[in-house]
């Protein structure tokens, strides 16, 4: 099933967060083998901390500076994590909004952003962040490329749970004075489709054209055998299928459901191979590493179609605003 914006929304921290004197008051010693110092103040348990994927790691982070600045308003990154927009990695910095500054400054790991444009300022349960739509047109000017197009086609995607329009992003993007990514936009809002059920599809659209490849089309249905199987991509001139694992597509958490599933799939992919429809199958780290996804499509017989783009494929590995691998390491306790 697709991975809606709902459940992605952490809306309280994926760990317990305590203060420093929620802990005095409980009799809890905070100790470096059982605890992490989030931020300045707050921990969290240990190995629950540094067994969450990057992503949650950040939402934790988030939630951390939340503890201490209730009435902050999250933005970029950090109302992301609020909206349940797709995030790639643990995102650096912790992202907020202050429309009353006259320059945007940073504070540590804290950035503090303004604009001559307001932000309409939304309330997610205790949390303030901006709106959808601002947090959408902001992040497209700031992300890669690649994951700009996730964060747009989510909040398109009406599988995904996603209520804004290309129309309403663009408008809204355009009553902005601001030139800052403007020729990225531009590259998304040719791009950007509601038709993709998951980050998965999204990166692996934009990845499929900076190789070169045939462009697919979108959720085509196919009936045989008195069956109607959909598929994620379809490659028309070949017949080729691709479809793009990952983000709960089989529910792996449940191992009953995870069987059913995995077995479905497995006649199903018979299925349309007995009708002659080469089959190309992917994860989202293999397009993160580009050859594998170049391997899959290449034996499937999908054909060049346009020479590769080797600055936009160098994108999948710039992250400037993640994490360095040298500060995954947690604050000592």
């Amino acid at each position: 099933m697709p991975l809606l914006l709902s459940d992605r929304a952490a809306l309280t921290s994926p760990v317990p967060l305590a203060t420093s004197a929620e802990c005095r008051m409980l009799g809890i010693r905070v100790a470096a083998t059982a605890h992490v110092r989030v931020r300045s103040g707050i921990y969290a348990p240990r190995t629950a901390y540094l067994t969450l994927p990057p992503w949650e790691r950040y939402a934790a982070r988030v939630h951390a500076f939340v503890r201490a600045h209730p009435a902050a308003v999250l933005c970029l990154e950090s109302a992301a994590v609020i909206w349940g927009l797709p995030l790639f990695g643990e995102t650096r910095d912790i992202h907020v909004f202050e429309a009353d500054r006259s320059r945007s400054r940073r504070f540590g790991d804290v950035c503090v952003h303004t604009s001559m444009h307001d932000r309409v300022v939304a309330r997610r349960g205790s949390l303030l962040c901006t709106s959808m739509i601002d947090t959408v047109v902001d992040l497209s000017r700031v992300l890669p490329p690649a994951e700009a197009l996730a964060v747009v086609d989510a909040a398109m995607s009406r599988t995904q749970g996603g209520p804004l329009d290309l129309t309403e992003l663009r408008e809204h993007a355009a009553a902005q004075t601001t030139t800052r990514g403007s020729a990225r936009q531009r590259w998304l809002w040719e791009r950007a489709d509601g038709r993709s059920e998951s980050p998965t599809e999204s990166v692996s659209r934009a990845v499929i054209e900076w190789c070169g490849f045939e462009d697919p089309e979108l959720q085509e249905n196919f009936h045989y055998e008195g069956v109607r199987d959909r598929v994620d991509f379809f490659f028309p001139s070949v017949g080729a299928i691709g479809e793009s694992d990952g983000w709960r597509k089989y529910d792996l958490e449940d191992a009953a459901k995870a069987a059913a599933r995995l077995k479905d799939e497995k006649r199903r992919e018979d299925r349309l191979r007995r009708r002659g429809h080469p089959f190309a199958r992917w994860d989202l780290s293999d397009v993160w590493r580009i050859a594998p996804l170049q391997r899959a499509l290449s034996a499937a017989g999908v054909p060049l179609v346009r020479p590769p783009q080797p600055a936009m494929l160098a994108t999948l590995r710039s992250r400037p605003r993640a994490v360095r691998p040298e500060r995954e390491k947690p604050l000592p306790a």
